[in-house]
């Protein structure tokens, strides 16, 4: 099957949309995917595709024990392609278009216990793990805002920092002090990184291997994921996200403010962390009652 389309719609994605290039590629895989299902099909005319080859690749997936996120985010991108298809009236139907988005059962975001924090931050960290801790969880940023973080985008003076969200949304996010040691310790020793690699600072990212190679998400993940041992649990960074914002809202913070800190376009996303405080709430009144 000639897949030029394929292509054209992750170019009008890129730049009509602004996507990230994390999603850029979640969408290609996702239709990639099923591209080669309906070849194996015998369709080699996306014009031919009906509603029953969608069904039929969905009810494929679920025998394969995909998990419910994988099947909805396949399924948005099979609604996003077939839409944007016949707007550009490269066809004249839409077999996605009553296609239903599965219903994912809201589950609350894992979140860390101040002591479990202090646990991490005052163990033996080197001048980036710290850095990397207090940026996830003082500033509440996603991993991808971290790893594409420049030095050019932090005042250290006035302590905030110009990150770029999803859809290359920007937004200024202020740190505290402990964030502002963290850093200053740690331009010291990238300065010397650059210095012993012969490297010059033209648009390198702030975090920096100690042989001058860029720090990856994967590299992050891992970190972070060793730090979980530390306290006995399986934390990813996007918990210390969750935790920066579980904490602010316990402590009398608006709503409204922490959506813009953690760069929600919809309020309802950043809500969720209410239901994480009021399950606290009730969890600490039941254990003290328990105890008298």
């Amino acid at each position: 099957m000639d897949i030029w389309y394929l292509s054209e719609y992750l170019e009008f994605l890129e730049i009509e949309k602004g996507l990230s290039q994390n999603t850029l590629d979640a969408y290609r895989r996702d239709l990639t995917d099923f591209f080669e299902y309906v070849t194996e099909r015998s369709l080699a005319d996306v014009c031919k595709i009906e509603r029953g080859d969608l069904n039929a690749y969905i009810l494929k997936l679920r025998e394969k024990k995909y998990s419910p996120t994988s099947v909805t985010r396949k399924v948005a991108s099979l609604r996003g392609f077939f839409k944007w298809f016949c707007a550009n009236e490269y066809g004249t139907k839409n077999p996605a278009q009553t296609l239903e988005q599965p219903k994912l059962p809201k589950r609350l975001p894992k979140v860390m216990t101040i002591d479990e924090l202090n646990t991490i931050l005052n163990s033996k960290l080197s001048e980036r793990e710290a850095v990397i801790v207090e940026l996830l969880y003082g500033c509440g940023l996603r991993v991808s805002e971290l790893v594409n973080l420049k030095l050019s985008n932090i005042d250290i003076k006035s302590k905030y920092i110009q990150c770029y969200g999803k859809g290359s949304k920007e937004r200024i996010v202020p740190f505290g002090s402990k964030a502002k040691t963290a850093l200053t310790k740690y331009f010291k020793l990238r300065d010397y990184i650059l210095l012993n690699n012969n490297l010059k600072d033209k648009k390198l990212p702030l975090l920096l291997r100690d042989n001058g190679k860029t720090v990856t998400r994967q590299d992050i993940y891992d970190f972070i994921r060793q730090q979980g041992e530390k306290i006995h649990k399986h934390i990813s960074p996007h918990t210390l996200r969750h935790s920066f914002a579980t904490h602010l809202l316990e402590n009398g913070a608006d709503l409204r403010v922490v959506q813009e800190l953690l760069g929600h376009s919809d309020v309802a996303t950043t809500q969720l962390y209410t239901h994480i405080t009021k399950k606290r709430l009730k969890e600490v009144y039941f254990a003290i009652n328990n105890r008298s």
